[in-house]
């Protein structure tokens, strides 16, 4: 079995900061891609930031600048930090993976159960 567990979310005001955490554990054999996702009250889930295995990372345009996704390979973590937040930054913040099973022959997406984040203005 494979979890993605996420931490670090909470209250905080507009122009602070957050550092997002998630922890993949279990039967992995390998990961691919490491990504966070965020979703706000009434709008579809969207792609905040993504970091491949060599390090190479994407950003959505509104996070450019002010947030930063950075892995550990080693821990199978991966972080976002978040910087100059703002009320529009508010939404439930998910972790997501490609990754291989031990005696999978594929890779399959998971994904963590989110993390709330507020921003308050």
């Amino acid at each position: 079995q494979v979890q993605l567990v996420e931490s670090g979310g909470g209250l905080v005001q507009s122009g602070g900061s957050l550092r997002l955490s998630c922890a993949a554990s279990g039967s992995i054999y390998s990961i691919n891609t490491m990504d966070w996702y965020r979703q706000a009250p009434g709008k579809q889930r969207e792609l905040v930031a993504q970091i491949t295995t060599g390090g190479n990372t994407n950003y959505a345009d509104s996070v450019k600048g002010r947030f930063t996704i950075s892995r550990d390979n080693a821990k199978n973590t991966v972080y976002l930090q978040m910087n100059s937040l703002k009320p529009e930054d508010t939404a439930v913040y998910y972790c997501h993976s490609f990754l291989r099973r031990f005696g999978g022959r594929q890779e399959y997406s998971y994904w963590g159960q989110g993390t709330q984040v507020t921003v308050s203005s």
